[in-house]
């Protein structure tokens, strides 16, 4: 059953100062304002990133568990998804115990603060570990290394044992990518997590792509059933080759493991396959998300992959646990949900995989 998403205004959560010390009764910031915004600074400086968060990343909090990290979609909404983010916390009882994070990649047309890393308004660079144009040196992966990095810091966060990477739309792209991708994971002491939802597109392991047929034909996945049987994860897919000539780039990153560049250039394809199968992921996919709304990718790369993004998602998560043999991947149909991500974030049987005990 969904519950209903109230305003954290309404509910009398307020932000506070921060403290100099962490005790129990420091309140959570909940505001998509400067009070709530930190920053995050690469290396010795000066170049440095924002997010907002509940809670400061610096002074010692023993009350808090675990993190949620939302990342936002292709309008770098981050205030939007901070919103979401502490709204679903609320409705888990999680406030209290839980840091929720949004990271901010503003684009170069936007206004930026002093030594603030931009990224390309356009492409998928900041979506699958591209490098910033201002500092070419940095990619957006390392800005969610550095994130894991302060989280995992226990000095700050003494109790702090689990970390959960989400995302939404182009927030799912980075979330998926970074999963198979991102070098800090096993090395922080604390156990990571990554939450997918209803990306445009994935980083496809191998060269096949799933075949027009079964639920992969456009008839079949926009004539979505609702009741139960909408509910159900789709199987019936079947993968061959995709002739190139008809796409020629279909299997270049960030689509495939073909042409890498930037945090992924000097991984193997193996390395990857071996992390996408190991790491532990839930891929969240609305119901109804079947429609070409909200930023839907229909580029001729995206579309070899499928018609909509519930059957891209559907392919792509039985390609990785049929033929990849990842044990810890599961795979949720929100019940009701669209392209919407308060709509995923909020409901009942979402909240244990961003919230786990």
């Amino acid at each position: 059953m969904r519950l209903p998403l109230l305003t954290l205004a309404a509910l009398g959560v307020a932000p506070v100062a921060r403290a100099a010390s962490a005790a129990p009764t420091i309140a959570p910031c909940t505001t998509a304002t400067t009070v709530c915004e930190q920053w995050i600074t690469y290396s010795a400086g000066p170049a440095r990133s924002m997010v907002y968060s509940t809670y400061s990343l610096t002074s010692p909090n023993a009350s808090i568990t675990r993190a949620l990290i939302m990342v936002h979609g292709a309008g770098r909404n981050a205030d939007h998804y901070f919103q979401t983010a502490t709204a679903a916390a609320f409705l888990a009882g999680a406030l209290e115990n839980t840091i929720v994070i949004a990271p901010h990649f503003i684009a170069e047309r936007d206004s930026a603060a002093p030594n603030e890393v931009r990224w390309p308004e356009h492409g998928d660079t900041w979506r699958s570990g591209g490098m910033s144009p201002t500092n070419p040196t940095l990619s957006s992966f390392d800005f969610m290394d550095e994130i894991l990095r302060r989280l995992a810091d226990k000095k700050v966060f003494p109790n702090l044992t689990r970390i959960v990477v989400a995302g939404h739309s182009a927030g799912g792209q980075f979330a998926t990518r970074y999963e198979m991708a991102n070098k800090v994971h096993g090395t922080l002491g604390v156990s990571v997590s990554y939450v997918v939802a209803n990306p445009s597109s994935y980083a496809w392991p191998a060269a096949v792509r799933p075949l027009p047929t079964g639920d992969a034909s456009p008839d079949s996945a926009l004539r979505e059933p609702l009741g139960k049987e909408g509910e159900t994860v789709h199987t019936q897919f079947t993968y061959g080759p995709f002739d190139s000539t008809k796409v020629p780039r279909y299997n270049h990153w960030p689509a495939g493991l073909e042409d890498r560049h930037g945090y992924t250039a000097t991984m193997s394809d193996d390395q990857l396959r071996k992390q996408l199968a190991e790491r532990p992921t839930t891929y969240l996919l609305g119901q109804v998300d079947v429609l070409p709304l909200g930023g839907f990718d229909s580029s001729p790369s995206a579309m070899t992959q499928g018609p909509t993004r519930r059957a891209r998602g559907e392919a792509f998560f039985k390609y990785v646990t049929e033929t990849l043999g990842a044990k810890n991947s599961k795979a949720i149909i929100v019940p009701e949900c669209g392209h919407n991500d308060r709509c995923i974030y909020t409901t009942d049987e979402v909240l244990p995989a961003i919230f786990p005990k």
